[in-house]
């Protein structure tokens, strides 16, 4: 049985745990607002809010309900479009809009409307959030909404709207402020006081088969049911979405130790690494979408091998280590460069889960660039992405040398590669244009690429070689100018 808060009302479902939220809002709970698109979590129309107590407080967030499987949504608070106003409150069939809705209408920003439950969705969770809204972070938010057919000037003018509402939300109690003035109803306020009834799901008497095993771990699922949604309604499976012992971002000395359920936007909020990765948000925006960065955990993404996979590159160039845990309990750590030994095929067995990641922290000596090309800036998949980590030391002339090089490259080959030789060629030599040039002749001869959909293999090894003289520009700009390397 899987219980959560369904806008104001608790819900305790025995559908399959592997059946998508989508699913069971439109045709259990017959809540049409949330609308069905792609069911890729590409378009957004069925976005919403997620609701969780972390640390003792509300955290709300925006996910694609059409891949977020029903296991994964127990103790939580799942809010719809149908969610966000008051009903009936002004007397029979009436509603007010809410502010989020209201601002688009002010704005012309809707017009077929199959897609606007999702923007208003989105945009009412900045405020919920624990984050000072601005015009920029509004705009962001709405980044994995797609509308077909209204001029996005209009929708950004109404996330502009929005963010002016907002201006002086409190930040330290966004729920309480948002019911206070009246921009999210009033059952919000007793939200956290009913989530802390609901039994956590290891304590929830369940079917016979959520305790077989061994079963297959679930974790964002994002991959999963994009490429299997038919099968994993009815698979029998173990969600470790939740399992807060494979969450976290802790530094221990020297390293970084991160849980292999931590998502992806998990690390785009971290302070810690922020303060260690200057260009963090730069490189993460990159990756998917806000509601997709929101489900999308680290562990998934590095078992799912895709040869593109955007964080699989950006850790292996970190020279990352993985825990391996077997279902004995046992461990093994295993370098993540390593993992790949052919097109999905790994080293592991189907009963291990990934539990962390660990990297070497930069120091005053690194050098760290992620760079990706794909047909569109953000919300895509990569066509080449590739990731450097240098280790430079100073040499006798005054001058400075690389000491240590790790590079990784997706798209160029039938998994995540890391460009060993290009590496070694690397070593003991100053970063100079003539030094990449020579480089790129050496990364020629060990990568593969084929033609596909996202590009010729031809035009694969231009991206990667373009890319691989825009990691120097970025990180050597006084040495690197753009007329000295065509």
């Amino acid at each position: 049985m899987t219980e959560f808060i369904l806008n104001d009302r608790t819900i305790r479902s025995d559908a399959e745990p592997g059946t998508t939220l989508l699913d069971v809002i439109r045709y259990h709970e017959h809540l049409p607002g949330t609308k069905i698109g792609c069911r890729e979590g590409d378009c957004g129309a069925c976005t919403v809010l997620v609701g969780e107590l972390k640390n003792d407080r509300m955290d709300y967030r925006s996910m694609t309900s059409c891949l977020l499987a029903l296991a994964n949504v127990h103790g939580k608070h799942i809010v719809t479009v149908e969610g966000l106003t008051d009903p009936l409150q002004h007397g029979a069939g009436v509603e007010d809009l809410s502010m989020v809705q209201q601002a688009l209408v002010n704005q012309g920003a809707t017009q077929c409307g199959i897609c606007t439950p999702g923007f208003v969705v989105s945009l009412s969770g900045c405020c919920l959030s624990h984050e000072a809204v601005t015009e920029n972070l509004a705009i962001r938010t709405i980044d994995g909404n797609i509308c077909r057919c209204t001029g996005y000037k209009s929708i950004e003018r109404a996330a502009a709207d929005v963010a002016r509402a907002l201006e002086k939300k409190d930040i330290q109690y966004p729920v309480a402020w948002s019911v206070k003035n009246g921009f999210v109803p009033a059952y919000f306020s007793d939200i956290e006081e009913r989530l802390r009834s609901i039994q956590p799901l290891g304590k929830v008497a369940a079917s016979g088969a959520m305790h077989a095993s061994p079963m297959p771990p679930l974790a964002g699922g994002t991959d999963l049911y994009v490429q299997k949604h038919d099968t994993m309604h009815h698979a029998p499976i173990r969600t470790v979405f939740n399992d807060t012992t494979l969450k976290g971002i802790r530094i221990e000395g020297d390293t970084c130790i991160i849980g292999g359920a931590t998502v992806a936007n998990d690390l785009l909020a971290s302070k810690e690494l922020h303060s260690h990765f200057p260009n963090l948000e730069k490189h993460l925006l990159l990756v998917s979408s806000t509601p997709i960065r929101n489900m999308g955990t680290l562990a998934g993404n590095f078992v799912n091998a895709s040869p593109i996979g955007d964080l699989t590159a950006f850790f292996i160039a970190l020279d990352s280590t993985i825990t391996l845990r077997a279902s004995s309990g046992e461990e093994r750590q295993v370098k993540l460069k390593d993992l790949y030994k052919g097109y999905k095929d790994l080293d592991r067995s189907p009963e291990e889960i990934l539990t962390n990641v660990r990297f070497k922290l930069p120091t005053k000596n690194t050098r760290f660039n992620f760079e990706k090309v794909s047909k569109r800036t953000y919300l895509d998949i990569a066509s080449v992405n590739t990731a450097i980590r240098l280790e430079m030391s100073r040499n006798s002339a005054g001058g400075s040398t690389i000491r240590e090089a790790f590079i990784s490259a997706g798209g160029v080959a039938p998994v995540p590669k890391f460009l060993a030789n290009t590496a070694v060629f690397l070593v003991g030599k100053e970063a100079t244009p003539e030094t990449v040039r020579n480089a790129v002749a050496v990364m020629n001869e060990e990568i593969a690429p084929i033609s596909d959909a996202r590009g010729s293999a031809d035009y694969k090894r231009l991206l990667l070689r373009q890319l691989l003289f825009a990691h120097f520009m970025e990180l050597f700009p006084e040495r690197f100018k753009l007329k000295e390397l065509v």
